[in-house]
């Protein structure tokens, strides 16, 4: 991501904004390639999933939401991509992941930019010269994970924790007692993960 750097760029804009200029009339300095853009939006679906998550009035609405955030990672070659919870819908519908597919296919939108540093390390979390081999490392961590042991930091692609604590919010018994305030608690989880992921665009 680019930024307009030149002392001339900046004053024009100061002095657009002190002449009353409004800020929808001012042009965005923030730059994006198509790959740039392609990620950003997907994160500003994922992010806006979580958010409903985090603030869903039920179980079930905190399911669908849930559902939508981890196929908006997995992508429709993804591990477990689809109707998730069941309900006869396949929320978080989506062409392409932010990740790859289990063999590859299709790239998620994130691989044109495995080579932008941060985005390497936060969102792919390394190499996909294996990518079945990276989604097993996700499901075997998943399996592993108990209350008492949290295995999501051995996983370092943050869209792969989210998965992770969507999968906990879609396995937990929707009659107990503590169900919803348990997916709220996995949603503020993968909050976190999101707005890393995010960050790892602007440095």
């Amino acid at each position: 991501m680019r930024r307009l750097r030149s002392p001339l760029a900046a004053l024009l804009l100061a002095t657009l904004v002190s002449c009353g200029t409004s800020g929808d009339d001012v042009a965005d300095p923030v730059t994006r390639s198509p790959a740039e853009a392609a990620l950003a939006g997907q994160l500003d679906e994922l992010g806006a999933a979580v958010d409903a998550w985090r603030t869903a009035d039920s179980i079930t609405a905190a399911s669908v939401a849930a559902e939508t955030a981890a196929n908006l990672v997995v992508g429709p070659n993804g591990p477990g991509y689809g109707d998730r919870n069941g309900d006869g819908a396949i929320s978080g519908e989506t062409v392409a992941g932010i990740l790859p597919g289990l063999d590859g296919t299709p790239d998620g939108v994130a691989t044109p930019l495995a080579t932008t540093a941060c985005v390497e390390r936060d969102v792919l979390g390394g190499s996909w010269d294996d990518p079945a081999g990276r989604w097993d490392e996700m499901e075997q961590a998943i399996d592993a994970w108990r209350p008492d042991s949290n295995t999501m930091p051995t996983l370092a692609s943050h869209p792969m924790r989210v998965v992770g604590w969507a999968t906990f919010t879609l396995d937990t018994d929707p009659a107990a007692p503590d169900a919803l305030e348990l997916a709220h608690e996995y949603a503020g989880h993968a909050a976190l993960h999101v707005a890393i992921s995010a960050d790892a665009l602007a440095c």
